[in-house]
Formats: structure tokens, C-alpha cells, sequence
């Protein structure tokens, strides 16, 4: 990661980021390196019933990686931030399992992307969710904010990881939690594709070795609770595809706690 982080040109990146994911919003049904809507997220474990209660078109430019609402528990009146929330399929979600007692901050740096969660959540007259223009390294909230946060296929795309998950533990009230879905390798990817910032757009580049994943969260004070595979994910180019195959990246779920207690 360290070598990455020299090398990697991190204004191309966010470049390439955000053009990939206006594009998500726009044209959901164009080419990625990776698949998008209902049938990804069905696929993935989310229930059928619950997307019927959220706007479709949220759905539509659904781009996440694994389903991990069912490790949230997420409770009514409870407050859950959503880092790099995109067209805001989570975020709604989360929006009705908190009720109108809670509420849902989703953050994301994508214009488009905003734009189009904005617009969906005024149609459907989702008050208890707001999308809020900012980064994931440094998301515009308060400390201590919130009982949960929640991200999705998002954090592999940061290129300073640490500061992801220290940002994670100040938004944390002690005791809060952490559910995610996210990509990770089995072995460390070499520099040729960790330098590649359009690989790193493609969810690959950016794939932290598991343990060094680990490591990250428990470094910003977190406890891992629970780690789980997603088998049913799977990237669709022949590029990532080899990726995947050569270096083991993979998608996985979590939940993480900030310990009571824990200044």
C-alpha cells in the first residue's frame, strides 16, 4: 500500500473514479467492469421485498459489491452515515429500517451521483435521508454522530485507507458499529496494477491484502465482529477477471464495533 500511495497519481484517479460512477448514474445499462442493478443486488442477498419499498431507479445504478444490511441491525431511530453512498440504494434502505424516528447521512463526491439520490429521495418523500457533497477520508459530520456506518464496494477505491477507517471511528458514537461489503486481495498486488489508476477505478487496483485490511480497521481502534465471503459477486471484463484469478481479489462483508468507552 505504501508503494501505491507514493506512485499511484491520485488526481487521475479521482478523475477516472468520478467519471465511472457519473456514468453509473446516467447510464446505468452501459459496460463496467462490473455488473449493476436489481439483479446484482437480488443475487447478492438483498431481499426482494425491501427494494420493492425504495425508488427503482436507485436500484438501477446499484454498483455494489455484497449485501451486509443483515450485519447493520440496523434499528429504528438510529443514526447511520453511509460513506459513498452513490444513487442511494443503501441509504434508503437504511432510511426504512431506521424509521422516521432516525435518520441516514449518505456522503459521496460524485456530482451526478448526488444529484440523482437527491432527486429520488424529493420524488418519494424520504425525509429521514440526507446526501451531503463530500469525501470518505474526511466525511463532512460531526464526531460521535452516529449508532452505524455503513459502506459499499467504495473503500477499495480510497487511497488512504487508514484515514477511511479513522474517520469511521470518530463518526462512531462508543459502541457504534461498522457494516461494509468491499474488495480485498489475497496476496499483495504488484506495482503495475496498483499504480494503475484506471484498474483502481474498476474496484481492482485498490484491493488491499486481507490482512492489511484487518489491520487498518483494528488500527483506528475498531473490533472486527464478524467476516464473511461473498461468493455471489463476480467482476465481468477479462481484465478483472484475471485480476481476481491471479491475486485472489474477492469480495467481502464485515461488521466492526467502536468499543464502549473508547475516547
Amino acid at each position: 500500500m505504501s508503494t501505491a500511495a507514493r506512485t499511484l497519481d491520485t488526481q487521475e484517479l479521482e478523475q477516472r473514479v468520478k467519471h465511472m460512477y457519473e456514468e453509473v448514474a446516467r447510464d446505468p445499462d452501459a459496460e463496467f467492469h462490473f455488473e449493476t442493478g436489481r439483479a446484482l443486488a437480488e443475487r447478492l442477498g438483498y431481499p426482494a421485498a425491501d427494494l420493492d419499498r425504495i425508488p427503482a431507479a436507485a436500484i438501477d445504478s446499484f454498483a455494489g459489491v455484497g449485501h451486509f444490511l443483515d450485519l447493520a441491525t440496523i434499528a429504528p431511530g438510529e443514526s447511520v452515515l453511509d460513506l459513498g453512498s452513490g444513487s442511494g440504494m443503501d441509504s434508503f434502505l437504511a432510511a426504512l429500517a431506521t424509521g422516521d424516528g432516525g435518520e441516514v447521512v449518505g456522503v459521496d463526491m460524485t456530482d451526478e451521483q448526488l444529484a440523482k439520490a437527491r432527486r429520488l429521495a424529493a420524488e418519494a418523500d424520504v425525509d429521514n435521508v440526507e446526501f451531503r457533497q463530500g469525501y470518505i477520508e474526511g466525511p463532512p459530520v460531526d464526531a460521535r454522530a452516529f449508532d452505524c456506518v455503513i459502506s459499499n464496494g467504495v473503500i477499495n477505491l480510497s487511497p488512504d485507507k487508514p484515514a477511511v477507517f479513522a474517520a469511521v471511528a470518530r463518526a462512531l458514537r462508543p459502541g457504534g458499529r461498522l457494516a461494509l461489503a468491499d474488495i480485498v486481495s489475497s496476496e499483495q498486488l504488484p506495482e503495475g496494477v496498483t499504480c494503475d489508476a484506471s484498474l483502481w477505478a474498476a474496484c481492482i487496483g485498490g484491493a488491499m491484502q486481507r490482512d492489511g485490511y484487518r489491520a487498518a480497521i483494528e488500527g483506528a481502534g475498531l473490533e472486527i465482529v464478524d467476516w464473511r465471503e461473498n461468493d455471489e459477486y463476480r467482476f465481468v471484463s477479462e481484465r478483472a477477471d484475471n485480476a481476481v484469478r491471479k491475486y485472489g481479489v474477492t469480495s467481502i462483508s464485515l461488521l466492526a464495533r467502536r468499543p464502549e468507552g473508547r475516547n
